[in-house]
């Protein structure tokens, strides 16, 4: 149990260890072997429960409650798929097992708000040819894969143990004629295991060719890397608005269409912080350049009352538009029913009280369309396919995780834009405060980013790049239909149950 835990946990980790995800429930499922389900349960949610401590450890450094809250409940899904496992006998496990496991993540990622962070898929973010399906599937088309790989190793590893008692003096003990075990041998569904992934990968390959026809946007991305002590603390004002201003002037030198600051990177509220307005102004003088620009907005001059936005400026310093964010992080950027429950904010004291926007804003500049999500909106497929319908021709992610120091968080949140990217075809580009700031291709290859001497993170720098612009604006099947493999995934589990139920095998 806890070696799954440690194993799963290293797949999203920042030392590239996403193997492990492809035999991490192997063991596991041996400490499930014959336990009843509340020792199921048990064993699987606490096995989740180290998951979800380990790799999220990095939510520590904004509440300690917090994470083990999150952690605690994230867990449920875990115990119910023990229970799940053990349920199941094989031949049903190889359809039944990842069929359930897409179930559960897909209700993790929707259910009470939805907290779709490290889903299985996310894992192999950086194996360009395996995740081109998701373009079908989505991110819970590769967690089938996993899943199923998992159980075909323990399949084969089980009978080897199986085969290996039976083998050596079978006479001697009076055990069954060697052989006796390959009657539910796993070598049939191990071989369809293998052609299912041989035919991922084959389209894999000739998915992720790229177009180089298609027309060129130049964009630059800014990292400012101000602490997040800094970032509202009026001494540092000045300075933040100093290191912007640099910046982009050095950005504006490789002669881009458009500038990108990450989210909130203007140190005040826009409007109504008319010394803000000026330097805004001062800046897009000197730049000449359309700007992207994160920054707090104060909804009818009410303190208490504000939006996360993006805001679009021209050259000439005028406002082309806004958007406000529409999915908030919950005890992030609002509590739920504070006003009932006023110890709420004793808890999470670091909550805003933003309140979300109401409109799926498509940016423009000319013929080029695009939309922006803000902070962690990019764990939503569902809100990126609703922009890319809109006419979006690409999508910028803002975002600013100072929150969670130099830790994998960064780069956890770097995968779901990669897959974002694959889904709906069509590159995303990243700014964020204190990184990972760079340009992903609508393959999910991630082939510019800000760094320095090997570093990303907590650096100040800019990085200029070309994406593509495609004039045939296909929909993938993914943006057309959505989540349509979770209902084959409802089906296929409603299968295995029915024939659990009526049938023998």
């Amino acid at each position: 149990m806890i070696l799954s835990a440690i194993l799963l946990s290293g797949a999203f980790s920042s030392f590239n260890l996403d193997c492990l995800s492809w035999f991490a429930f192997v063991p596991l499922f041996f400490a499930l072997e014959g336990k009843s389900k509340l020792q199921s349960f048990i064993i699987s949610y606490i096995c989740g429960f180290l998951f979800f401590i380990i790799s999220m450890y990095w939510i520590f450094y904004v509440t300690g409650a917090g994470w083990i809250m999150l952690s605690l409940y994230q867990a449920i899904y875990f115990g119910i798929f023990g229970l799940v496992f053990n349920y199941f006998s094989k031949p049903y496990r190889y359809i039944a097992l990842p069929s359930a496991w897409v179930i559960l993540e897909y209700m993790r990622a929707h259910f009470a708000g939805g907290i779709g962070w490290n889903l299985l898929g996310y894992s192999q973010y950086k194996n360009i040819p395996l995740i081109q399906i998701a373009d079908i599937t989505g991110v819970l088309g590769v967690s089938f894969l996993i899943i199923l790989m998992n159980v075909a190793i323990y399949a084969v590893i089980k009978m080897a143990i199986n085969c290996y008692r039976l083998d050596p003096r079978p006479r001697l003990k009076g055990n069954a004629p060697f052989g006796e075990e390959f009657k539910n041998n796993p070598a049939i569904p191990t071989l369809s295991i293998l052609i299912v992934f041989i035919s991922v990968l084959i389209y894999g390959y000739k998915a992720a060719v790229i177009d180089n026809t298609a027309d060129k946007f130049k964009i630059s991305v800014v990292q400012g890397s101000i602490p997040q002590e800094a970032k509202w603390d009026e001494t540092f004002k000045r300075d933040i608005m100093a290191r912007y201003q640099a910046l982009s002037i050095q950005a504006a030198e490789d002669g881009g269409d458009l500038i990108v600051w990450p989210e909130t990177a203007v140190p005040g509220y826009l409007y109504y912080d008319h010394e803000l307005s000026r330097w805004i102004k001062t800046v897009l003088e000197e730049i000449k350049t359309p700007l992207l620009a994160g920054a707090p907005i104060m909804a009818d001059y009410d303190m208490d009352k504000s939006y996360n936005s993006a805001v679009l400026f021209s050259e000439e310093g005028k406002i082309l538009e806004r958007y406000d964010k529409l999915h908030l992080v919950m005890f992030g950027e609002y509590i739920p029913l504070e006003e009932n429950f006023p110890i709420l904010r004793k808890l999470f004291p670091i909550s805003g009280n933003f309140i979300p926007g109401n409109e799926y804003t498509v940016f423009n500049i000319g013929q080029v369309k695009f939309s922006t999500l803000i902070c962690f909106e990019d764990i939503f497929p569902a809100l990126v396919r609703k922009f890319v319908k809109n006419g979006a021709d690409f999508v910028v992610n803002i975002t600013n995780d100072a929150w969670f120091k130099e830790t994998a968080a960064a780069y956890q949140h770097a995968a779901c834009s990669v897959f974002r990217a694959v889904e709906n075809r069509r590159p995303v580009v990243r700014a964020a405060n204190t990184g990972l700031s760079c340009f992903i291709d609508k393959t999910g290859r991630i082939y510019e980013k800000v760094s320095e001497n090997g570093k990303d993170l907590f650096i100040p720098g800019v990085k200029s790049a070309f994406i593509s612009i495609e004039s045939n604006k296909k929909y993938t099947f993914y943006t057309k239909y959505g989540d349509i493999f979770v209902l084959i995934c409802i089906v296929m589990a409603g299968v295995c149950f029915a024939g659990k139920m009526f049938l023998t095998i």
